[in-house]
């Protein structure tokens, strides 16, 4: 079940492969994803010392929280995931130029996940190609839509 998604980052990046990683939350942070106070478009994955983090990632503490607890809207979160996969991906992203970027935010056997990506940036006229073919498919949608609806009457 997704909870939050980047729908920027499709528009953004050309999105080469994607992977699941684990969220280092603190408990007021589960509660408020669980109320949906959460924002993933300004969210970006940084590499520090062999670990992921996850940054931009705006959690909204709830007005009920505890009063003990500080919370830090956009806290930087420790991602997990294998050894091996960050090595991978640290190599692609120093090598190749690419970036990681968060996808969505989702509940995974009663734990919060993240999606990201491997991706580059799409220069303007990727973007004006994507931007077409978006209003081109809404476009033939209404002229479908028209089509069937104005069709022959018996």
């Amino acid at each position: 079940m997704s909870i939050a998604e980047n729908r920027r980052a499709r528009f953004e990046y050309h999105l080469e492969e994607q992977y699941e990683a684990g969220v280092v939350l603190e408990g007021w942070e589960v509660k408020a994803i669980r109320a949906g106070q959460v924002q993933l478009p300004d969210g970006y994955v940084h590499i520090r010392n062999g670990e992921l983090y996850l940054i931009g990632c705006r959690i909204n503490p709830l007005r009920t929280a505890s009063t003990h607890v500080n919370p830090l809207a956009d806290r930087t979160r420790k991602l997990l995931m294998k050894r091996e996969e960050i090595r991978r991906l640290i190599g692609k992203v120093e090598q190749r130029g690419y970036t990681l970027v968060p996808l969505d935010l989702h509940y995974k056997d009663g734990r919060v996940k993240v999606q990201i990506a491997l991706a580059k940036g799409k220069d303007k006229a990727d973007k004006r190609e994507t931007e077409k073919q978006r209003d081109w498919e809404r476009e033939r949608g209404r002229l479908m839509r028209h089509k069937v609806s104005s069709g022959p009457k018996d």
